[in-house]
């Protein structure tokens, strides 16, 4: 049985072992660093067993720990420093600038300085503004000192020894590495391989493995790889294929060994949890410009946390920290293309009158009788989900005859569910054919985008000729139905209007049937309680639904489909699970994408990340769309069961309700268990009882029985 990589953590444990069993003069410094608590993170757990005279735990002064490293240096000896959390580095930059780095070259001849300071540093575990923060970019030009950063893609061991050779030098290490595990062999996924660019402490290029050639070269440090991996996910399902480089050295970087693939890219971006403002990514950007402004397509992308403490809430913290979505959401508007979610896919073909035009594959209905022909590139509107065929345009983004270049945002539609912004498809003059406030339909024109600037607005007959075609095809209500004065009612707003269309096309299509297990989930939510508090991570059971539920798609591949007629389904290639969350102000059933391939971890923030979108109602109706499968997530207290719908063209979803306790018999004693219903609700065109059944004994196994439960969670 082949042993799974060891965890980050792990890997830096087993570097400083082998540097001590090495390197004689070698000592490391730090506060509770010996055994048997080995450090705050356990990264120094055994070395002061196996060598107690060269692990020294000191006093809790930064500033003196890091003057004694640079006197053994200065000495001949070598030293690692532990900071207990990176932001303490700050408390001994003075020692760092003033003392270690400028030794090396102050006393005439070159003097080696072999001192590394390791930092534990980043956000989201909730530690707060004065132990989350990145510091890296505080210690960025200083003479003579290297940075080097942790990445799951490279040896700690070829960072420590270039570090202590070539020093002084910093390794700073992302709290939330830790417990990830190391990638090798070149696999990251099944859908992402790597190989090392410029040596051991080169760059992790990070690609598909259907060579796929980049259309965004995303460059991040290794504490944002995790990030950048799920971004390059959600940017594949929008039509962006993202490279990633992850590089083993900060400061000074080495671009050479990737500077063909920058130049070849449509954008190159950077993405790193320090804030904006003076960051390492800026300094990538001078160097990118300098070296290769000519070949660019477009400036460099700076992505940063925001300029903000880092809060201890983790709904807070996640606001200001950089997250996966942002990352995508960021490149997507910034790429040098519209994009199939903002744009049509091909411009609207111009139809006479026994024709029709089409956008993005869907009908066009012809022009009424009497409407002027259709002239220049027509912007017509997209299929923006599969709940509405209608949408309200919010605003123009420019005025009557302005000249738009293509990409530029031209127009905002509103959907039940989102707001959904529109980019011109080719330059031209705008000429507008849609009033603001008006309801437009799928297919119909929008606008049009001229060679010349429009003689005279078209607004305005425009909006007319289609305000008295729906007043003349409007049925008229019967004036018995019509409330009185005194009548007190109840209007839906657009979201739950949304809402109703879509069950209303479940239960009218769709002919579901019903099954349910429970399950006994004490196992589950015990271990879950320890992996929130050793990832930080809000942890629960919808995530350990939805990672079951992934788990169970090899074994039931067809329950993951799409029907496209009457005897083909469409399996899916990825695991995208659409979840339900209701914030109080409309129902929104957003997408995690690629669940089997992601942690718990993961999962846990883009969760927390949807319910503060559902909470401000800002989805975008990239993040409602595409689902292969949806959980109904109803895990408050007391909740026997929900009996959910199918969500068509989807053929299953999967119901949770909330915990509940039992009394079971355990060798004859009564005791007391936690037990959940699971449900699902299946098209029983496609779905039988028979598997829907053992789909559902599938999913309550990995919650339940030990040895899947491991392999769930980790």
């Amino acid at each position: 049985m082949t042993r799974p990589a060891p965890r980050v953590v792990e890997a830096l444990n087993a570097a400083l072992h082998r540097l001590f069993e090495e390197r004689s003069s070698l000592h490391l410094l730090g506060e509770d660093v010996l055994d048997p608590y080995g450090g705050a993170f356990k990264v120094t757990r055994g070395l002061s067993t196996r060598h107690p005279e060269r692990v020294l735990s000191t006093p809790i002064s930064e500033a003196g720990i890091t003057g004694v490293a640079g006197g053994l240096a200065l000495a001949g000896d070598q030293a690692i420093v532990e900071m207990m959390f990176g932001d303490f580095a700050a408390l001994a930059f003075d020692q760092l600038l003033n003392l270690i780095s400028k030794s090396v070259t102050m006393y005439g001849d070159r003097m080696p300085m072999p001192v590394v300071v390791r930092c534990p540093v980043g956000g989201n575990r909730g530690y707060g503004p004065t132990h989350s923060q990145s510091l890296q970019k505080h210690f960025l030009g200083v003479p003579n000192l290297a940075l080097y950063e942790t990445s799951p893609f490279h040896d700690p061991y070829a960072q420590l020894v270039e570090g202590l050779d070539g020093g002084p030098a910093m390794l700073f290490e992302d709290k939330v590495l830790y417990a990830q595990r190391m990638f090798r062999d070149g696999v990251v996924d099944e859908h992402h391989g790597y190989a090392l660019l410029g040596g051991p402490t080169g760059w992790a290029h990070v690609t598909p493995v259907d060579g796929a050639a980049a259309d965004v070269v995303l460059i991040c440090p290794g504490g944002t790889a995790h990030r950048a991996l799920h971004a390059a996910r959600l940017l594949r399902a929008r039509g962006l294929v993202a490279h990633i480089l992850v590089p083993a050295r900060l400061y000074p970087p080495d671009l050479e060994p990737v500077l063909s693939l920058l130049a070849d890219a449509r954008l190159v971006a950077v993405a790193e949890e320090s804030t904006e403002g003076g960051t390492w990514g800026a300094e990538i950007a001078a160097q990118v410009h300098t070296r290769i402004w000519a070949r660019l397509r477009a400036p460099v992308l700076l992505l940063s946390s925001a300029d903000s403490v880092v809060p201890t809430a983790p709904h807070l913290e996640a606001g200001v920290l950089l997250g996966a979505v942002r990352i995508a959401d960021e490149i997507e508007a910034t790429a040098a293309r519209p994009l199939p979610l903002h744009a049509p896919a091909a411009p609207l073909v111009a139809a006479g009158p026994e024709t029709a035009g089409t956008v993005a594959g869907e009908p066009r209905a012809a022009e009424p009788e009497g409407a002027e022909p259709v002239v220049g590139v027509p912007v017509a509107v997209p299929k923006l989900n599969n709940n509405d065929t209608a949408y309200v345009v919010l605003q123009w983004f420019a005025d009557e005859g302005a000249h738009m270049d293509e990409g530029d945002p031209l127009v905002e539609l509103e959907t039940s569910k989102a707001v959904e912004e529109i980019a011109a498809p080719a330059a031209g003059y705008l000429r507008v054919r849609a009033a603001e406030g008006s309801e437009v339909g799928v297919g119909e024109l929008l606008a049009e985008l001229l060679t010349e600037p429009p003689a005279a607005p078209a607004l305005t007959a425009s909006a007319e000729r289609v305000a008295a075609l729906r007043s003349a095809a409007a049925p008229v209500a019967p004036s018995a139905q019509e409330p009185g004065p005194a009548a007190r009612t109840h209007v839906l707003d657009r979201a739950q209007q949304g809402t109703a269309a879509v069950v209303t096309r479940a239960h009218r299509e769709v002919p579901v049937a019903f099954a349910a297990v429970e399950v006994t989930a004490d196992a589950v939510l015990a271990r879950l309680r320890t992996l929130s508090d050793e990832t930080g991570a809000e942890v629960g059971l919808p995530e350990a639904v939805v990672k079951a539920v992934a788990a169970a798609h090899p074994a039931f591949p067809h329950l993951f489909g799409t029907l496209v007629d009457e005897r083909t389904v469409r399996l899916a290639d990825t695991v995208d699970i659409g979840v339900t969350v209701d914030a109080g102000n409309g129902l929104y059933i957003p997408v995690l994408r690629d669940c089997a391939a992601r942690s718990l971890a993961d999962i846990s923030d883009d969760l927390m990340d949807f319910r503060m979108k559902a909470l401000r109602a800002e989805f975008t109706a990239g993040e409602l769309s595409g689902g292969s499968l949806s959980v109904s997530l109803n895990t408050e207290p007391g909740v026997l069961f929900v009996q959910p719908i199918v969500m068509a063209p989807q053929l299953c979803m999967v119901s949770v309700g909330g915990p509940l306790t039992r009394f079971v018999l355990t060798d004859g004693v009564p005791t007391s268990a936690t037990v959940v219903t699971l449900g699902l609700a299946y098209d029983h065109r496609v779905v039988n009882g028979r598997d829907a059944v053992a789909f559902l004994r599938a999913v309550a196994d990995a919650l339940h029985d030990a040895e899947q439960l491991v392999k769930l969670v980790d």
